[in-house]
């Protein structure tokens, strides 16, 4: 725009590039009509976006406090672009100590969070066709920076029974051919819940080595657990290349602060590692004062961290216990991170899980993402965070129910 106000005419030769085009996040998707509907003054009922410090969680304040002293202590440099060393070398105690991982401060690169991992890693591992296994559902940006790269990603399926989600490992075999260089596993999973087994993970292990690929392990919820034990992909395979990625905005409470980290364990050279340095040198380094603060904490309490759970899983079993209590939807244990996604039982008016989304923020102002946001391979999914409080959580599903029994066709009942 000019000063005035007055569009300026683009040449016809400028052109967003196709890369681009073929981006989607839906998890945000309806937050700009959410937006306008809140400036009219309706109340929204937020259960799209995974970030507790949106709700009643807060930065513990012994992160908070270690955060101005690193600055006060003069850590507001550019630090080294691997990251700052006393950050990896407290990477390597939190990963021995919770997961039973054997690294070293050499084997970790420090990312702008997680989603800066994936987006590097695919720039370093894809050529054109090339493909990565990613399940359905999945986190979107795999998805996402898989295509942005040129490359092609073959979705095998988690499959919902007898209450809990379980890897379909036949659908990976049936998946891979001469272009497949790689697994990727969300554990615990975004958006199920999913806490897979060790017979799973050890069996997807098996068949990377049988096929001479790598394995992606995403375990930013590690420590978000509710019933059972969560067992770390590299603490179980040895004999298979392994990629971790992981972070802190979860389990410590620092969404904002945008910092997470990639490992590489039982790789026999630095290829790979080092075309991911090249792309981390190029942007020159994450937030140093945000790192110096995460390198004093992360080893010295958990006790928020147990805080965090026990409330959570309360919150989960009060949303589950509504869910169970109607006739319209069910919803398999979520095991680990704070996502509910249920499965609409019955059929309605709503063309597809997109459109039922859309209406029902419309009509009941409350925010979820549909299932095929993260390429579910049906669309009778949505997500939700169970995040906030009890009240809150019951005011959202009792306006979701009252959507679905409203809209629901007379013979699905």
């Amino acid at each position: 725009m000019t000063k005035k106000g007055r569009a300026i005419k683009i040449s016809k030769r400028f052109e967003v590039s196709q890369r681009v085009k073929i981006l989607r996040y839906e998890i945000r998707e309806l937050v700009p009509l959410a937006k306008s509907i809140e400036k009219k003054g309706e109340k929204i009922f937020w259960l799209n976006i995974g970030d507790p410090l949106k709700y009643d969680f807060k930065t513990p304040e012994h992160i908070v406090e270690a955060l101005y002293y690193a600055s006060r202590e003069n850590y507001n440099y550019y630090s080294d672009s691997q990251g700052l060393l006393e950050l990896r070398e407290a990477i390597v105690k939190k990963e021995k100590r919770v997961n039973n991982i054997d690294l070293s401060p050499d084997d970790i690169i420090i990312t702008a969070g997680v989603s800066e991992g994936i987006n590097f890693l695919m720039a370093s591992l894809l050529e054109k066709n090339q493909e990565l296994l990613i399940p359905s559902p999945t986190y979107p940006l795999y998805k996402n920076f898989i295509r942005f790269y040129g490359g092609e990603p073959k979705y095998y399926r988690l499959i919902e029974n007898n209450n809990r989600w379980s890897i379909d490992l036949s659908s990976i075999e049936e998946k891979i051919n001469d272009r497949t260089l790689g697994i990727v596993i969300i554990n615990p999973n975004n958006p199920t819940g999913a806490l897979f087994s060790k017979e799973d993970i050890l069996k997807v292990g098996e068949i990377a080595k049988e096929h001479d690929l790598i394995i992606i392990s995403d375990e930013i919820y590690d420590r978000i657990i509710y019933d059972k034990s969560f067992y770390s992909t590299a603490s179980l395979i040895k004999d298979v290349p392994i990629v971790g990625l992981n972070g802190f905005s979860k389990t410590y409470l620092v969404t904002g602060w945008r910092l997470g980290y990639v490992y590489f364990s039982n790789f026999e050279n630095d290829k790979l590692k080092d075309a991911f340095l090249k792309l981390a040198r190029n942007r020159l380094c994450v937030s140093t004062p945000f790192q110096k603060a995460l390198a004093d904490t992360i080893n010295k309490s958990d006790k928020h961290i147990f805080e965090m759970v026990y409330k959570l899983k309360r919150r989960r079993d009060f949303a589950l216990k509504m869910i169970e209590e109607n006739e319209d939807i069910e919803c398999a244990l979520p095991e680990g991170a704070f996502y509910l996604f249920p499965r609409i039982k019955v059929k309605g008016d709503w063309k597809n899980d997109t459109e039922f989304c859309r209406k029902l923020l419309i009509e009941e102002k409350v925010v979820i993402v549909s299932g095929s946001g993260f390429y579910m391979y049906d669309q009778n999914h949505f997500r939700t965070v169970f995040l906030p409080t009890e009240d809150y959580i019951q005011e959202a599903f009792t306006r979701i129910f009252k959507f679905i029994k409203r809209h629901k066709k007379e013979s699905s009942k």
